[in-house]
């Protein structure tokens, strides 16, 4: 679907322009609803501005999307592969058409297509591991995922990110009917590190997805993950970890489409943010078409401030076409530390800053246990002591 840039501001999620084509898009000014929080100077160019990005929408022959990122992986489990597909693949863009104007650059711009293949009714045992490290920040990377989940497959993947780079990609994911997915997403890149993503999830019938996002790392992390349904039943479980330190701007936005009767989605966001400009922002938006009748959802966002200079920017929304709903809620709430509970932690002898970091990994320790992979909690739990170890809460 693509309408005209001049077009009116759309009234509802579902009537937003949706195109490949980057050119479809107007220049971004910062004063558009869905950037006004994104500082855009430091995305480093992904917006599409400037001579050389021109040149780019107008070329046939975009650079390589892992210019300046490399995917690694080990043993795959029996009834997994992992191999390019070209642009001309009917699966590529089959799931996710650009809402925006990085991810059209980025459909567009990326030479082909990571593709990660479960097949129909493999029962996976163990989780499926993917690395992806960049190599430098010096010119922008636009990357390519497709993740295809066979009829009645279940299995856990984990995509990490780690190194340098000005990465904007987009990632389809297709859970076919019957599957279940658990997908981790693991943003520790360096400080130097860019990264606008978009995250689409189409499910089948009676199909689940449980998406657990942790974002630690990186300068600017900016990711948008939404969800369509295509069969009733489908359960989609959205849970997010972020910790921003002093100077970092972790960005999360969601959209969970329920345009098929008889399906639940449930988004649970948690973030902690410590240090001066530190700033993390959340928008939930859960659009109910009329034609979806029996739907049942909830989303809720919680913040913890650990130090003054801090902002946490929290924006919960319910977009409802029917009355005829099973339940949709909402809630988002910031603040700082319960000083009761550092009370009652301190009068048992427990030292105020073990005390602290006791309490931050409480708030964290509900989501991090929903990933099914022991050392990875583990790894996790470990790096948000440090992170509070070293700014000495």
């Amino acid at each position: 679907m693509t309408t005209q840039a001049s077009a009116p501001p759309p009234s509802t999620k579902s009537q937003a322009l949706r195109s490949y084509d980057v050119a479809d898009f107007p220049a971004l000014t910062g004063l558009e609803e869905d950037w006004r929080f994104t500082p855009l100077k430091r995305l480093r160019g992904l917006t599409g501005d400037g001579a050389s990005h021109a040149e780019l929408e107008s070329s046939d022959e975009a650079p390589a999307a892992t210019g300046a990122v490399r995917h690694e992986y080990g043993d795959l489990p029996e009834g997994v592969t992992i191999t390019r597909i070209g642009r001309d693949d009917e699966r590529v863009g089959s799931v996710l058409t650009p809402v925006d104007r990085v991810s059209a650059l980025a459909y567009g711009a990326a030479a082909d297509t990571l593709l990660v293949r479960v097949d129909p009714e493999a029962v996976l045992g163990e989780p499926v591991r993917l690395r992806v490290v960049g190599t430098g920040t010096e010119q922008p990377a636009f990357g390519h995922t497709f993740v295809e989940v066979g009829r009645f497959a279940e299995t856990t993947l984990v995509v990490e990110h780690v190194g340098s780079a000005t990465l904007a990609d987009n990632v389809e994911v297709l859970v076919a009917d019957g599957a279940k997915l658990t997908l981790v997403t693991i943003a520790d890149w360096a400080d130097d590190a860019v990264q606008a993503q978009h995250l689409k999830v189409k499910l089948g019938r009676d199909a689940k997805v449980v998406h657990i996002q942790v974002s630690l790392g990186g300068d600017l992390v900016r990711q948008f993950t939404s969800v369509e349904y295509t069969g009733r039943g489908g359960e989609a479980e959205l849970y997010g970890v972020y910790f921003a330190d002093s100077g970092q701007h972790l960005e999360h936005r969601q959209l969970v489409d329920h345009n098929v009767p008889d399906c639940r989605s449930y988004v649970g966001y948690r973030g902690a943010l410590q240090g001066a400009d530190a700033h993390t922002v959340w928008v939930g938006d859960v659009l109910i078409q009329a034609e979806a009748t029996g739907t049942d959802t909830y989303e809720i966002n919680r913040n913890l401030l650990l130090t003054d200079g801090a902002r946490a920017d929290s924006v919960p929304n319910l977009e409802i076409e029917t009355g005829e709903i099973a339940g949709a809620g909402h809630a988002s709430a910031t603040g700082r530390f319960d000083d009761e509970q550092l009370f009652y932690l301190m009068a048992r002898g427990i030292p105020e800053g073990e005390a602290r970091r006791l309490v931050v990994r409480g708030f964290f320790a509900e989501l991090i246990n929903k990933i099914p992979v022991e050392s990875l909690r583990e790894r996790l739990g470990d790096a948000i002591e440090a992170r509070l170890t070293k700014a000495g809460a």
